[in-house]
C-alpha cells in the first residue's frame, strides 16, 4: 500500500479553501481519495471585485496571510503535490495578476488563474463518472459566487458546457441583469430538449448545506419539492435568524438564498425532479488532476 497526501487551494469569489487528501494505492484496487483536512476562510473577493473593479489592499494581505497558514498546514501534513487555482473574482480583477505574483513573491506558492471552461473540466475529472451512468442523462451544476458552470452529460459524456456569470456574490449585489437569467434559461432548455429524463447534481457550499441539514442517507437525491420548501423556509427568515436559528455561518446566510434558487430554476427549465449531492469541488477535482499528472508521468517513464 502507498499513501501520500495531496493538497489543493481554491480561491473562489466566496471564500478561500484548502483541502489535503490522503491519495491510496494498493494493488487490485481502485485509488482512494480520503479527504484529511478541509480549511475554509471567507474572504469575499467577489464583494469589491464585481463593484470595484479590483482586489483591495486589505484583501491582498488576509489573502497573504492566509497563504501564509496554508503554507504551514501543507508542510504539516507531508504534502507530495500541491495545486492553488483561482476563479473568477481573480480571473475579472483588474489586479488579478499582479496579486498572484505579490503572493508567490512572499509565500512561495503559484496560482493559477484559470477560466470557467478549465474550471468545468476541472471538476470532470472527479469521481463524478461513478454517478453518471452510461443510462442516464445529468445536468451538472456547480454554483459558485462569481459564476455558475452547467454541463450535460449522457451516455457518460459531456455532450455540453457553458459558464455563465451568474454567481451568489453577483446577486446579493443585485449585479445580474435579468437578461442572464433568459440567457440561462435558453441554454438549459436548448441543450435538454432532445431527453425525456434528466437528473441533476448539484455542487457547492451552498447544496452541501442545504443536503446535510436534510439529514439524507449518502447517495440519495434531494426532491424539487424539497428543496422548494427549504426556499420558501430561508426567505421567511432574516439574515440574523438564518444565522441564530438554522445556525448558518454569516457568510453563507446571505448567499444560500441566490443559490438555492440558482439550482430551483436550472431543475425547473431542465425538467429535472432530482438533484444529487456527491460534495465535490474544484479542490476535489485538482486533487484529481494532480494524481493523473502523476500516473501519465510514471507512463511517459517507462
Amino acid at each position: 500500500m502507498n499513501i501520500e497526501k495531496y493538497a489543493a487551494v481554491d480561491i473562489g469569489s466566496n471564500a478561500i479553501r484548502l483541502l489535503v487528501a490522503s491519495v491510496i494505492e494498493e494493488p487490485g484496487k481502485d485509488t482512494l481519495f480520503k479527504k484529511t483536512s478541509l480549511v475554509r476562510v471567507p474572504i469575499r473577493l467577489g464583494a469589491e471585485v464585481f463593484i470595484d473593479g479590483a482586489i483591495s489592499e486589505a484583501s491582498i494581505i488576509r489573502m497573504i496571510d492566509a497563504m501564509k497558514a496554508f503554507k504551514l498546514l501543507i508542510k504539516t501534513h507531508q504534502v507530495v503535490r500541491f495545486r492553488a487555482c483561482a476563479t473568477s473574482a481573480m480571473r475579472e480583477s483588474s489586479n488579478g495578476t499582479e496579486v498572484a505574483k505579490r503572493i508567490k513573491e512572499e509565500t512561495g506558492l503559484s496560482i493559477n488563474i484559470i477560466d470557467g471552461n478549465d474550471e468545468a473540466a476541472i471538476i470532470a475529472s472527479t469521481d463524478l463518472t461513478s454517478l453518471i451512468q452510461n443510462d442516464k442523462v445529468f445536468l451538472y451544476v456547480d454554483v459558485g459566487g462569481g459564476s455558475t458552470e452547467f454541463t450535460l452529460y449522457a451516455q457518460g459524456k459531456t455532450v455540453a458546457s457553458k459558464s455563465f456569470k451568474l454567481g451568489t456574490v453577483r446577486l446579493i449585489n443585485d449585479m445580474v441583469e435579468d437578461t442572464m437569467w433568459e440567457q440561462v434559461e435558453t441554454w438549459i432548455k436548448k441543450v435538454t430538449k432532445p431527453y425525456s429524463k434528466i437528473n441533476m447534481i448539484g455542487s457547492g457550499g451552498n447544496i452541501n448545506h442545504i443536503y446535510k441539514s436534510s439529514g439524507k442517507k449518502v447517495g440519495k437525491p434531494l426532491s424539487y419539492f424539497y428543496l422548494a420548501n427549504f426556499y420558501e423556509l430561508i426567505k421567511s427568515h432574516s439574515y440574523e435568524e438564518r444565522i441564530t436559528e438554522m445556525q448558518m455561518n454569516p457568510d453563507r446566510a446571505d448567499v444560500i438564498i441566490p443559490a438555492t434558487r440558482i439550482y430551483l430554476s436550472a431543475m425547473k427549465w431542465s425538467g429535472s425532479k432530482n438533484v444529487y449531492v456527491p460534495k465535490i469541488g474544484l479542490s476535489d477535482g485538482i486533487i484529481k488532476s494532480l494524481y493523473n499528472e502523476k500516473l501519465a508521468k510514471a507512463i511517459q517513464v517507462n
